[in-house]
């Protein structure tokens, strides 16, 4: 999905001003982070036309942190450019941290036992029996 420059005037207040010397324009920036979103490839995947990837992850990273994003997307559903509806959130290995003593590596303290729930306390596990004789 790319947005043409009238459907870009449509949500241009919602980008902030440009300043200075740059040679990305918001709406080049815009359309590569749509490519990125689109395909789910990687950054450093975004193809040489589009631009330098880490200038337009960095644009996106500060668009982020201040809101930016969140309004030009909800403008985008507000005026019917772009019908955006997450259906299926995914997560795998590779995006998911665990924690060290997850993955087996040797805790720093031995385990404690556990103690009984005193009375009106919320159990601390739930016991299964298992059954010790087949029948």
């Amino acid at each position: 999905m790319q947005l043409s420059q009238a459907q870009y005037e449509k949500i241009a207040h919602c980008l902030p001003v440009q300043r200075g010397n740059v040679s990305l324009s918001n709406l080049h920036a815009l359309n590569a982070m749509l490519y990125v979103v689109e395909h789910g490839c990687k950054w450093r995947g975004l193809p040489k036309h589009l631009g330098n990837w880490h200038t337009i992850y960095t644009r996106m990273s500060r668009w982020t942190k201040a809101g930016v994003l969140d309004r030009v997307f909800a403008e985008l559903q507000r005026s019917q450019i772009a019908r955006i509806r997450i259906e299926v959130v995914s997560l795998d290995s590779t995006s998911v941290k665990v924690h060290p003593d997850g993955t087996g590596a040797l805790k720093k303290a031995a385990p404690r036992p556990s103690v009984s729930p005193g009375a009106g306390e919320t159990p601390r596990f739930i016991w299964l029996p298992r059954m010790t004789e087949r029948p």
